[in-house]
């Protein structure tokens, strides 16, 4: 099949829009990637909220662990979403001659011990672990700043946006 669909747990749990029912989807030949939605339907944009969702979300709807792995989620948020949008070739792991897209966790107490780096991943990781983000072999965020924009600047314009609007709707 060359269908593909983004799988937005948390956005769906917050809607109430259901489960999806991935396992199905899987065994039908449909290409699962991970996402987040947007803003409006899921508020934090953490693709760690989005992995423990989507693994917990199967495991209780079918009263199952088995039914989906930390292997399996770690997949969709990667090679399985880059698949997804057709760009299996070029992102979603690190091989040669993909682009090095990549991300580096700061280990702390909440994640060790690690017996499996996978499932630490997937059960114990928040975004504010993250203290390198590369896309193409560029750093944009190192050491909790981001290297290419001026954060202040741009949330303060985001807030006299937010506020205009505001002030247009009410």
């Amino acid at each position: 099949s060359g269908s593909a669909v983004a799988h937005c747990p948390k956005s769906n749990a917050k809607l109430g829009s259901g489960i999806a029912r991935i396992p199905e989807m899987v065994s039908a030949g449909i290409k699962v990637g991970l996402g987040t939605d947007s803003a409006a339907s899921n508020n934090v944009l953490d693709m760690f909220e989005e992995m423990r969702m989507a693994i917990f979300l199967q495991r209780a709807s079918r009263s199952s662990a088995p039914v989906l792995t930390a292997e399996d989620v770690l997949y969709m948020a990667t090679l399985g979403g880059a698949r997804a949008l057709g760009l299996g070739d070029a992102i979603g792991s690190l091989e040669p001659g993909k682009r090095a897209d990549v991300i580096a966790i700061k280990l702390h107490e909440g994640l060790l011990p690690t017996y499996s780096p996978t499932s630490t991943l997937v059960y114990c990781a928040s975004r504010s672990d993250v203290v390198l983000s590369m896309v193409n072999g560029e750093v944009l965020f190192l050491d909790g700043r981001f290297t290419k924009v001026d954060a202040e600047r741009v949330l303060g314009e985001c807030s006299l946006i937010g506020e205009r609007i505001a002030e247009n709707i009410c």
